[in-house]
C-alpha cells in the first residue's frame, strides 16, 4: 500500500470564485478580463456621472466612515491617493494627518510591472505629475505603511475591489506586510455581485462608503 504523505489530506482549493454566483456557469479567465473591462468602463462612466458637488458631498461622508473605521492613527504611516476620474476626494483628510500625529503617504508607479511605492508627503511639500498626470510626491522617503487606503472601481460582498485592470494594487498588497490594514473606498454606486475574483485579487479587510462600513461576508464552510 501506498504510504499517506501530508499532501495527500491537504483540503482541496475553494473553487467557488470560478462560478457565476447567480447562475452556476463556470466562468473562465478570458470571461473574466473581457467582463471587467465592460463592467470596469460602465462603473467609471456611472462615477464620472455624478456631479461635482454631489461627490464632495459624498467624500465628506466617506471621510467620516474612515475616521470611525480607523480610530487613532497617531504614530501610523498611511497612505491615500491623490483623486483620479471622480474618486472620493481625501485631500482635505490627507493634509490633516500630520497634526494626528500619523505620517501621510502617497502611491507613486515606478515601473509598469512592478508594486507601487510608497512615498511620504506632507501638505507643504511639493508635488510632480507621475503616471496619468497623477501628483506624486517629488522629495518624499520610501515607507512601509501601516494603513492603505485604496480607491476602488467597483467592489463585491467579499469586499474584493476592482481596479482599473493595471494590476499595480494587487501586486502591491499582496507584498505587504499582513499587519497591513487595507481599506477600500468607493461609492455605494460602485457594489456589485461579484468581480469574479481570481488567484490574483487581495480581498480588503473593508470598504468604506457614504453608506458606512462593508465588512466581507464569509463563505458557509460547505460552500467549496
Amino acid at each position: 500500500m501506498k504510504p499517506a504523505n501530508d499532501d495527500e489530506y491537504a483540503s482541496p482549493p475553494c473553487l467557488m470564485h470560478t462560478f457565476d454566483p447567480l447562475t452556476g456557469d463556470r466562468v473562465i479567465d478570458g470571461d473574466v478580463v473581457r467582463w471587467r473591462k465592460a463592467e470596469r468602463e460602465r462603473l467609471i462612466a456611472v462615477r464620472l456621472a455624478i456631479p461635482a458637488v454631489e461627490r464632495r458631498r459624498l467624500s465628506q461622508r466617506i471621510v467620516t466612515g474612515l475616521d470611525r473605521a480607523l480610530g487613532d492613527v497617531s504614530g501610523r504611516i498611511v497612505s491615500v491617493y491623490w483623486p483620479f476620474r471622480g474618486e472620493p476626494d481625501l485631500r482635505s483628510w490627507i493634509k490633516g494627518l500630520e497634526a494626528r500625529g500619523a505620517v501621510g503617504a502617497l502611491p507613486v508607479v515606478v515601473h509598469r510591472h512592478a508594486p507601487l511605492v510608497f512615498r511620504s508627503w506632507r501638505r507643504d511639500e511639493p508635488l510632480e505629475p507621475g503616471v496619468w498626470k497623477i501628483p506624486v510626491p517629488s522629495h518624499g522617503i520610501a515607507v512601509t505603511p501601516d494603513i492603505v487606503i485604496a480607491p476602488v472601481v467597483g467592489f463585491d460582498p467579499h469586499c474584493f475591489r476592482l481596479g482599473y485592470g493595471s494590476g499595480f494594487y494587487d501586486r502591491t498588497l499582496a507584498a505587504l506586510p499582513r499587519r497591513t490594514r487595507i481599506v477600500g473606498v468607493g461609492y455605494e454606486q460602485q457594489a456589485i455581485r461579484t468581480i469574479y475574483p481570481q488567484d490574483h485579487d487581495v480581498a480588503m479587510g473593508m470598504i468604506v462608503t457614504e453608506n458606512g462600513i462593508v465588512t466581507p461576508i464569509v463563505t458557509p464552510p460547505d460552500a467549496s
